[in-house]
């Protein structure tokens, strides 16, 4: 990832400046979103959650993190974690040498460790209300070692088993929603159910805000993916746009005509589910195609959420019903819709001639999201023997914020 000639390109190196910060926003983001939908006892532990992951992770990140995913590779599976660990070797001459951009390294450096802060804290809305800080501390720490560096570098680095194989992911269907979605899956089977499982959002606009601030944010993660300035970064963007608007109107109608009300929080859910689906295919599929997948992406995750309820998990802010499957329909589509007409660094999907780019991405949605669900199973299994990882009835009825915090939100 060095490259010792390459001269810096200002424009581009300040627009990646940019996205970085917008993708560090979409955390704080997350933050508000899952604070609105928990109950009021509860809003600090699971914005505590998210800010843990500002911090540790970006700890992780500087010391083998970055390194692990984009240092030299042990089989196409993993870098190498002493490469740059620590930031060795790494000064402000050195250039990231992955495509013509002519940004600095430390600024990829940067970039990519936003997505990293952001992935292990989505899966916090799945176990809400329930996990004890000493568990979610190994957790985040063993889940990022075990499932996301593994999987940055096999999809994102050059190198990498699956970016080699012909496997796309412009932005993080599979890197970033599908593993945490399903991730989440396995938190909610091993942790298991509530005592109180009803749980009520109990500040919406909390949730309005965070959604502004994700999908704010959702433009640095999906636009700063083409890594510089061009028409794909411009029809990214755009793409991101339009298939949270189709996905948002969609699910509002879908749940009126079912709830016989207009649900302001399924609005807000279901452009989330867009964004989530059409971050794979952002940059390789036409305007078009991104209203089409938004609205797929609205009615499938709408009945993943329903699934859900009918199968009793206790996915609190159901992220695998719109994060994981939405990942996995996303990786999906982009085989169904990917077009080098729109982006000749892309490939052609079903619709222009190549069933076998689909067949490619359809494994490797299964294949991530069975790696992330056995791998989280069997961490929080082994945290399990190490200090209890759900907290107790008493402390749950008491609320967590005060339980384990000593803190409120409202006093």
């Amino acid at each position: 990832m060095l490259s010792p000639t390459a001269t810096i390109n200002v424009g581009n190196t300040g627009f990646m400046l940019l996205c970085a910060s917008l993708v560090m926003l979409m955390t704080p983001g997350l933050a508000f979103f899952y604070g609105g939908l928990v109950g009021r006892k509860n809003v600090l532990t699971i914005m505590a959650q998210s800010f843990m992951s500002l911090g540790w992770t970006t700890v992780l990140w500087f010391a083998f993190g970055y390194s692990m995913c984009f240092g030299p590779s042990w089989h196409g599976i993993i870098g190498d974690p002493t490469y740059y660990a620590f930031m060795r070797g790494i000064t402000l001459n050195s250039m990231y040498a992955g495509n013509d951009a002519g940004i600095p390294l430390i600024v990829h450096v940067a970039y990519q460790m936003m997505f990293a802060i952001i992935t292990p804290a989505l899966i916090t809305g799945a176990f809400a209300n329930r996990v004890t800080v000493k568990a979610y501390f190994l957790f985040l720490t063993g889940w990022l070692v075990l499932v996301y560096f593994p999987f940055v570098h096999m999809v994102w680095s050059p190198d990498g088993l699956l970016a080699k194989w012909g496997v796309l992911d412009f932005a993080g269907g599979i890197v970033v929603h599908n593993t945490a979605g399903f991730a989440a899956l396995a938190s909610i089977l091993y942790v298991g159910r509530r005592s109180l499982v009803e749980n009520k959002p109990h500040n919406v606009p909390l949730i309005a805000l965070g959604t502004g601030l994700l999908w704010f944010g959702w433009y640095g993660f999906n636009a700063g993916s083409e890594l510089k300035v061009d028409a794909v970064t411009a029809s990214a963007f755009l793409n991101t746009d339009v298939a949270a608007s189709f996905a948002g109107t969609a699910w509002f109608l879908l749940e009126w005509s079912h709830a016989k009300q207009p649900k302001f929080v399924g609005l807000l859910t279901g452009a989330v589910a867009g964004l989530a689906t059409i971050t794979p295919a952002a940059g390789y599929v036409s305007l078009g195609s991104a209203a089409v997948i938004g609205l797929i992406a609205a009615v499938v995750c709408y009945y993943a959420v329903q699934l859900k309820n009918r199968l009793n998990w206790d996915d609190a802010l159901d992220v695998w019903g719109v994060h994981g499957v939405g990942g996995l329909l996303g990786t999906i589509l982009l085989g169904v819709f990917a077009t080098k007409g729109w982006n000749a660094a892309g490939a052609d999907g079903l619709l222009y001639g190549d069933a076998s780019f689909l067949f490619k991405q359809v494994v490797a949605a299964v294949a991530s999201g069975a790696w992330a669900f056995g791998f989280t199973y069997g961490m929080l299994w082994l945290i399990d023997r190490v200090t209890p990882v759900k907290v107790g009835a008493a402390v749950e009825q008491a609320g967590l914020d005060v339980s384990l915090h000593g803190e409120e939100a409202y006093i």
